[in-house]
């Protein structure tokens, strides 16, 4: 489903904007030959882009509980997952993995200060610095620990979408987080690395993310942002 709505999204803004480029400018060499016809364009275009931003996200569940992830949040509206394999053994991999530098990843720190539209800031995820471990950068900002199983999996958590107006109370807790899914206005998101062995000295290595918004207001708003952010 994720898939289907970027892809009417971004087809419909793709579509859209010479539409709307035509409304002053008819763009004739793409046959847009006057403004009426640019304002159909745009208007189409448009209107698929809205159909994509506005399509439900269904609730999804594990099917088990498999992992530290799967226990934490098993339902889940929204999703990414990522896998790749590694020619070396499973605890050297981990090592690394809690080890990881932003200047060590190509094209992070770029793609990131694009995300935050090159503004400054404190530090965190979207503005890590280069010499501390990522995973240390996402733990002492917006990021809380919810689980460990060194040498196999780490589960971390944030919330992605709050009540206006909400202020924490206190440090967070992983008891306090786990109380936030089912409250309304709240998006929590968690996300784990998970290694496995795969053989002959080589490790898998899968990251997945779940974001789960209790009511549907919340839902839309994040569907619009997750839509867009998703490629």
């Amino acid at each position: 489903m994720d898939v289907l709505c970027c892809i009417l999204v971004y087809a419909g803004l793709v579509s859209a904007f010479p539409g709307f480029v035509s409304l002053a400018w008819p763009l004739r060499f793409l046959g847009i030959t006057n403004r009426g016809a640019g304002a159909i364009v745009f208007a189409s275009g448009a209107a698929v882009a809205l159909a994509g931003f506005l399509l439900p996200a269904p609730e999804k569940r594990a099917s088990a509980v498999e992992s530290h992830l799967d226990d934490f949040i098993p339902a889940y509206q929204f999703r990414e997952f990522h896998e790749v394999r590694v020619q070396r053994p499973r605890e050297r991999v981990y090592a690394a993995l809690l080890q990881v530098r932003a200047d060590e990843i190509l094209f992070l720190r770029t793609l990131v200060w694009i995300r935050r539209g090159g503004a400054e800031g404190p530090e965190s995820v979207l503005n890590p610095r280069g010499d501390s471990p990522i995973l240390d950068v996402a733990l002492r900002t917006s990021f809380l620990k919810l689980a460990e199983e060194p040498g196999r999996e780490i589960v971390i958590g944030t919330l992605v979408a709050v009540p206006r107006g909400w202020r924490p109370k206190g440090a967070p807790t992983v008891d306090g987080y786990r109380k936030l899914f089912g409250e309304p206005g709240f998006a929590p998101a968690v996300m784990n690395f998970r290694l496995e062995d795969a053989g002959a000295g080589e490790t898998r290595v899968t990251s997945e993310t779940r974001i789960f918004a209790a009511d549907a207001a919340t839902r839309r708003r994040f569907a619009v942002y997750w839509r867009l952010i998703y490629p």
